[in-house]
């Protein structure tokens, strides 16, 4: 491949381009955009010049290079490495922000130096039409775990989803179904926590007629309902530990047996499995098989909490917010979304629902504001006889008093810590500390 003098002698590879059904273009050394198709076009140049403008400036709106700009630049990476990358960026786009999966293909002259490149990007969203199972973030934190779940989602290998309760390990299972060639086939989920061994067996795996009292006629099971699917373990360490062996059964040899039959039925099925406990403690204390957490967990991708997002928390609260106002328009205050923002989240993204649930119904007006959000009444803040009930003799220690004051003063109290330290008669230093053990305490307690 010569090397070309002006945009009328680039390679013929640049009229391929319309060939690729994604948005695709082709760039040089300098990240200029040299070509582009007309699915590009449509998806980020809003009727905007495009040649000889560079790739950062479109897709992002930089006036650097993403390296530059605090993020990975895929080109940086495929002139270092010399391959082909893969990364997910967030662009913007005619629809607005959204999360790309951005593919870069090297072109190398006659001499071997990589001249050109092909970049092809394919928008990830979601594969419903049911707003309320749209998955929401931009951090990096989420980027990260959406773009596991994006490689994940094409192929049929096991996933593990692993975080704290109410961080939607549900919605992730379901992106991964959404996203897969199993999509038009059922999403079977399975809530494991509470079932008993017996229990679990009849749900997973059906029963025939007459296998047991009250087996009055024949039940397909879960398994079977998930044919062609996904099939969905909740809360996987929640299994009783004599029917991990039968789950291991299952995995291993694609069949299994009802309850009552003696014919195996084989199984087909997309396996993910979610779990908000450690099961490589329970391996050790001998509550989970070893040989089943490496059957369910080839790919592990952990869900962030949401206090390891806050980017995240105001554009999830406008998302949940439209979903919960449905007949009326609400917005966040400033002074809401300060409190959002501020709010130490035991729950994740739950506990976010629930507040926004409860101020819609507090809510006369169209904003939310910081009175609406509060679990309880600022008022109930301040610490009184009546605060605490305790019994005719008991005793608290001091320190359990001065818990209870901070934790409740702390959530009710809408301004800065530095503020608040100085009413609470302390420094700002001290009052982090004692924060920072308050939430070491309740950590310890859910374990």
């Amino acid at each position: 491949m010569s090397h070309p003098t002006d945009y009328h002698s680039l390679p013929a590879i640049s009229s391929l381009l319309d060939a690729i059904t994604a948005p695709a273009i082709l760039m040089n050394r300098d990240y200029q955009i040299c070509a582009a198709n007309e699915a590009y076009r449509q998806t980020f140049s809003q009727d905007q010049a495009l040649l000889s403008r560079h790739c950062y400036e479109v897709s992002h709106g930089y006036r650097v290079p993403c390296d530059q700009a605090g993020e990975t630049c895929p080109l940086r990476q495929c002139l270092d490495s010399g391959q082909r990358q893969r990364i997910l960026h967030i662009h913007n786009t005619a629809n607005g922000r959204e999360h790309v999966d951005v593919e870069l293909n090297p072109i190398r002259d006659d001499e071997g130096e990589i001249r050109y490149f092909i970049e092809i990007m394919h928008p990830v969203r979601s594969a419903t039409d049911n707003p309320a199972s749209r998955m929401v973030g931009y951090s990096a934190a989420y980027t990260q775990m959406l773009e596991l779940l994006s490689r994940a989602a094409p192929s049929d290998i096991s996933v593990l989803l692993l975080g704290e309760s109410g961080t939607g390990k549900e919605l992730a299972a379901q992106y991964l179904h959404s996203h897969s060639d199993r999509a038009a086939s059922p999403f079977v989920t399975v809530e494991c926590s509470g079932l008993t061994e017996t229990l679990f067996e009849s749900e997973l795996f059906g029963h025939e007629k007459g296998a047991f009292t009250g087996a009055t006629h024949r039940k397909p099971g879960l398994v079977e309902a998930a044919r062609g699917g996904t099939l969905f373990l909740d809360e996987v360490g929640d299994i009783p530990l004599a029917m991990q062996v039968k789950l291991l059964r299952l995995i291993e040899s694609g069949s299994y047996r009802p309850v009552g039959s003696i014919t195996p039925k084989q199984a087909d099925f997309r396996l993910i499995c979610a779990t908000h406990q450690k099961l490589e403690e329970m391996i050790s204390e001998g509550t989970f098989r070893k040989d089943l957490y490496y059957r369910i967990s080839p790919f592990p991708v952990y869900l962030p909490t949401l206090n390891e997002r806050p980017e995240d928390i105001i554009p999830l609260a406008t998302h949940l917010l439209e979903q919960l106002s449905r007949h009326r328009v609400l917005q966040l205050s400033d002074r809401a979304c300060d409190w959002l923002i501020s709010h130490k989240y035991r729950g994740n993204i739950r506990e976010l629902r629930n507040l926004l649930e409860r101020a819609v119904l507090l809510c006369d007006g169209n904003s939310v504001e910081p009175e609406h959000l509060e679990p309880f009444p600022a008022s109930s803040a301040i610490l009184s006889s009546e605060s605490i009930t305790l019994g005719s003799s008991e005793i608290l220690p001091l320190a359990n008093l001065e818990s209870v004051y901070l934790e409740r003063i702390a959530r009710a109290y809408t301004g800065d810590n530095a503020a608040l330290a100085k009413k609470l008669g302390v420094s700002e230093r001290t009052l982090y500390r004692k924060l920072r053990q308050l939430r070491d305490q309740h950590q310890n307690d859910d374990i």
